[in-house]
């Protein structure tokens, strides 16, 4: 039996609004995206409860063990945007290049490469003088700019999405 190790199955990024903003699936074809935009809402509910605890540290490490194979992993901005990584424990067959064969389980710190990588991409996407976030949000977006959806749609930012959750490995400790 081939050794298997640890990869991302989805990312979602979720406005300070819990409003989805992005939703990246690994592999986009081989996943149900309305079961994981129910995980990814359910996510939000631990990130309330933990978040009156919560001081300048962003790492919420693993919010929940969904089941024996997934687990799901939360990190906050300073703005209330929130990213969460969904492992799947047994997500693809290991390689001669990857750094852990045999993984048990996985560490907090195994994903903040992952989330300061999403991090830096949302920054990116914030400094683009033609990006609006409030255009993303459901409070102004229909209200305001009569605009139908409050997904991002910037082809770099996703482009950027999919390259973290393809490059992430559990002992990686650079994005």
């Amino acid at each position: 039996m081939a050794a298997r190790v640890p990869a991302v199955a989805c990312v979602g990024i979720i406005g300070k609004h819990n409003n989805p903003l992005h939703i990246s699936l690994f592999p986009p074809d081989a996943r149900d995206a309305l079961e994981f935009s129910f995980l990814l809402s359910s996510s939000l509910d631990v990130f309330e409860a933990r978040l009156p605890h919560k001081t300048a540290e962003q790492d919420f490490g693993l919010l929940q063990a969904v089941d024996e194979r997934l687990a799901m992993y939360g990190w906050m901005t300073n703005t209330g945007v929130k990213f969460v990584i969904v492992v799947d424990m047994e997500g693809r067959l290991a390689t001669t290049n990857d750094p852990k064969t045999s993984i048990v389980g996985l560490r907090d710190a195994d994903l903040k490469p992952a989330f300061k990588a999403l991090q830096s991409a949302y920054i990116g996407l914030l400094r683009n003088p033609f990006y609006d976030p409030d255009q993303h949000s459901p409070l102004t977006a229909n209200a305001e700019q009569n605009v139908g959806s409050t997904q991002i749609t910037s082809r770099w930012f996703i482009n950027e999405v999919k390259r973290i959750g393809e490059a992430w490995a559990p002992g990686v400790t650079s994005i």
